[in-house]
């Protein structure tokens, strides 16, 4: 048995890999894995072939349809225009005054503008923005001038002409070398870049000018963290200059002050400007205008722009480089001059300084810059000299912009008063220069008297001249505070370096988005003791506002507190800055315990305007409490107690600290 199996077992035959079956299943592996190398060989060339299809017809098709953005009433071309669409247009050449060599030196302006020229000297304006140097650099460089926060020690130094700011904390060490100021009324804030530190030596923050976490309040003489670079937030959320990013690409830990912000701090040829800031410029733009990128830049710079080639290639990257290298542009190297000087309003007036040409025009001329008709029977209308538009348009290419909101829809703070005052009624007429006068400093404060304000309004509302007329329409006697046209047109809701200003949205009082949502009205920011149906019921048999009732009953509660107090505890910081504001501003002695409060605040800015009322209110200084409103929340507990002991009567003390205690 055992023979006949062994013999059984060598008949069998074992797997033979040249079995016919088997090399047919090899082959078919072989060819399924050459026919997708070659499918994807061919999917690469029809991609490949047809993006080439895609960029030989876009341009062919460019001379008919160039590519072109267009952002409000401006369309910027990136492509040479056709000429049967430009002979549609008015030109505004061939005189320039966008060009860099169209620009004056300021010093030529004082032969013949002299009290001009010396008011501007004074001006804020001109200081704005500058190269540091003993001679502009405001703050306190001195051997012991410091500042503690978040844990770490910020210290300012001078050596020799140099200024530096060093960042110390946990034993690492960062040195800012101190490049530029901006600003010089309030505040003075400092750009610079890393000049040594534990950081690699590829990190932006040694390459790109950013504004320096430190700035000096020049009525306090104190240093102060920056604010408003953007948006404010809270402490905890807040950026902490100590702690740095590997790359710092995510825009955390610097703000690129070239980019964003040397535009409107110094004076740049409007065409410059216009590359640089095209969407602001756009929006605001008093006519339909038509701007050649190409022509201009052959003509104002051949270095970034080749003689004879008027179109961008899409198979390139000469357009992000070339816009790169403007954003990159140093006030320093390209500007007309450093801070704000004559040719930011009046443009390029070489030509006027020189004796050839009599009376500039008031508005942008190029040969690259063109006028579309909007009206084709108002082609003789176009004006450019100094109307009402063009004025306007002057000071919206930088007092313009975004900000948060109020439910009424102006800004929370300031330095976009041209974006509010658009949305209010007035502005289809009136002009910035009806109440600014452009070459004179405002100074620390606005000097013009109520009444002088009032003459501004009655100007064109002449009917409210009247006295009778105009108590009817105020409710209040003539000439209090009551009946002033700004107190309630134009109320200080707005959050300015120091101080609480005027909203430059002028809008009714009876507003109904403000008042249904707890935001500032115009009446209880002076009737600061009284709830809101005191307001409504006034409101109503006034004016015959009525509001939404749910509204009202689920933003106020309860309905019979005062509504300044009420504002205090609102959800959102910019109501609680301006509470904090107009109770200081009349003097409300009787809401001081909720105004100590105020110095807790989870956000650095509200602390800081609500220090500075307080000390104002009671005539007397923080400092002895031990008390900086940059401090955080377990710095601040020990100074509050402080102030809460020292500074409130007994039953206010009791009632604070049992609302502390829940």
């Amino acid at each position: 048995m055992r023979r006949t199996a062994e013999s059984l077992a060598v008949m069998v035959p074992g797997p033979d890999r040249n079995a016919p079956g088997r090399r047919c299943r090899a082959g078919r592996v072989r060819w399924g894995v050459l026919a997708v190398v070659l499918g994807m060989a061919c999917l690469a060339m029809g991609v490949l072939m047809f993006q080439r299809y895609r960029e030989t017809s876009l341009r062919l098709k460019r001379a008919g349809n160039p590519r072109r953005e267009k952002i409000g009433r401006m369309t910027l071309w990136f492509d040479e225009m056709a000429d049967d669409t430009i002979n549609e247009w008015q030109t505004t050449g061939p005189h320039s005054n966008l060009r860099r060599q169209d620009y004056s030196d300021p010093k030529t302006c004082q032969r013949c503008h002299k009290k001009q020229f010396t008011a501007w000297q004074e001006h804020s304006h001109r200081g704005m923005n500058l190269l540091a140097s003993p001679q502009t650099v405001s703050g306190d460089f001195s051997e012991k001038a410091s500042i503690d926060y978040m844990g770490g020690e910020a210290r300012f130094v001078r050596r020799g002409e140099a200024f530096e700011m060093v960042l110390d904390r946990d034993g690492q060490s960062r040195r800012y070398q101190v490049e530029e100021t901006i600003g010089s009324r309030f505040f003075q804030y400092y750009v610079g870049m890393l000049v040594d530190g534990p950081d690699p030596a590829q990190h932006p923050m040694r390459h790109k000018r950013f504004v320096l976490p430190f700035g000096y309040w020049l009525d306090q003489k104190q240093w102060v963290p920056v604010v408003h670079v953007s948006e404010e937030r809270a402490d905890d959320v807040r950026d902490d200059p100590f702690s740095v990013s590997a790359n710092a690409e995510d825009g955390k830990d610097y703000f690129s002050y070239t980019r964003h912000c040397a535009g409107c701090h110094s004076t740049f040829a409007f065409g410059d400007l216009l590359l640089k800031s095209f969407p602001r410029l756009g929006e605001y733009s008093p006519q339909s205008l038509h701007f050649s990128m190409p022509g201009y830049l052959e003509d104002a710079h051949p270095e970034l722009w080749p003689q004879g080639d008027r179109s961008f290639d899409l198979s390139n990257r000469k357009m992000e480089d070339m816009m790169d290298a403007v954003h990159a542009w140093k006030a320093a190297d390209h500007a007309v001059t450093m801070g704000i000087s004559c040719g930011a309003c009046h443009l390029g007036v070489k030509e006027h300084a020189e004796g050839r040409m009599k009376n500039p025009p008031f508005f942008p001329a190029s040969p690259h810059l063109f006028v579309e008709y909007e009206d084709s029977e108002k082609k003789d209308d176009v004006d450019f000299g100094r109307t009402p538009a063009n004025l306007n348009a002057t000071c919206a290419r930088c007092h313009a912009g975004k900000r948060p909101k109020f439910g009424g829809g102006m800004a929370t703070w300031n330095s976009t008063e041209f974006s509010d005052a658009l949305r209010g009624a007035c502005f289809t007429k009136a002009t910035c220069v009806h109440c600014h006068e452009p070459h004179t400093s405002i100074g620390p404060a606005w000097t013009r008297t109520p009444a002088q304000d009032d003459a501004r309004c009655l100007s064109c509302h002449a009917h409210l001249a009247d006295d009778e007329l105009l108590k009817a329409h105020t409710h209040h006697r003539v000439g209090s505070s009551g009946s002033r046209c700004m107190n309630c047109h134009m109320p200080k809701i707005n959050e300015g370096l120091q101080d609480v200003v005027r909203t430059h949205m002028i809008y009714s009082p009876t507003e109904s988005s403000m008042i249904e949502s707890n935001e500032p009205n115009a009446c209880n920011l002076c009737h600061t003791d009284k709830p809101i149906d005191w307001t409504l019921q006034y409101l109503g048999e006034w004016y015959e506002a009525s509001f939404n009732q749910k509204s009202i009953a689920f933003s106020y509660s309860p309905r019979d507190r005062p509504v300044a107090l009420g504002w205090l505890k609102h959800r959102r910081e910019a109501v609680r800055l301006v509470a904090t504001d107009c109770l200081v501003r009349t003097k409300s002695t009787w809401a001081l315990a909720d105004l100590v409060e105020a110095l807790d605040d989870d956000f650095l800015l509200n602390r800081q305007f609500a220090s500075r009322g307080i000390a104002k209110l009671l005539g007397r200084s923080l400092a002895p409490s031990g008390y900086r409103f940059y401090m955080m929340r377990d710095e601040r507990r020990g100074p509050l107690e402080r102030i809460r002991r020292e500074w409130l009567p007994g039953a206010e003390k009791e009632a604070v600290e049992d609302r502390g205690r829940k």
